[in-house]
């Protein structure tokens, strides 16, 4: 089944994203840091208005913009919002941690991932800060440790989604029976089918992938 997940700021939008197709709702806020934490009733809300609906809800736990580099009490605050999304009834969790020389954080990614056991866990983009070694490396070590699927835009942030399919299907036939690739960043209602059709996809993401 082909699953659209809407990346929704807040509350506001789920309705009409859900009516117009969207299956998956990622949810944040501020996306114009590229995605931070909602409330907990914002979290709430959306969790049983999208359950009613039989939509999942995957809730970015980011406690900032900027780089995805933390220190040991953004950490602790990323555990607890990570528990509450839990205690929720979130489906999902979306997080990413790197170094301050961008590779992958694993001692801090193994903290949140042990506090999201059985959940669904995406690696947001973050992903695209790796170089390509390093990107496989990372789906190899993620795929190890429980992680769901890897939102990732294949080339760096501006770049249109369709220069970056050579990328993306490597890293999706890298990935075959490990974790899911889901692509996204410049993926609309009005080019998600190219794409989908492309890299042979099932899953697709963005903040326009249905017609609102």
């Amino acid at each position: 089944m082909l699953i659209k997940e809407f990346c929704a700021e807040n509350f506001t939008n789920i309705p009409a994203a859900i009516t117009a197709g969207a299956k998956r709702i990622e949810l944040c806020d501020n996306l114009a840091v590229g995605g931070t934490t909602v409330s907990s009733g914002v979290m709430e809300e959306t969790i049983n208005y999208c359950h009613e609906r039989e939509v999942a809800v995957m809730t970015i736990i980011r406690p900032r913009g900027g780089d995805f580099v933390y220190n040991d009490t953004e950490l602790k605050i990323m555990h607890t919002d990570l528990i509450e999304a839990k205690r929720l009834g979130a489906d999902g969790v979306v997080i990413g941690c790197l170094t301050a020389d961008n590779h992958l954080d694993e001692e801090a990614m193994e903290l949140l991932l042990e506090a999201a056991d059985g959940l669904q866990i995406t690696f947001h983009m973050a992903f695209d800060q790796l170089n390509l070694a390093e990107q496989l490396a990372a789906i190899d070590w993620l795929s190890e440790h429980g992680v769901t699927r890897i939102l990732t835009h294949g080339g760096p942030a501006g770049t249109l989604i369709e220069d970056n399919f050579s990328h993306l299907q490597t890293l999706i036939t890298h990935s075959q029976n490990k974790l899911t690739i889901l692509p996204g960043g410049g993926i609309n209602y009005e080019n998600n089918q190219k794409v989908i059709s492309a890299l042979n996809v099932a899953e697709v993401h963005g903040t326009k992938i249905v017609n609102l």
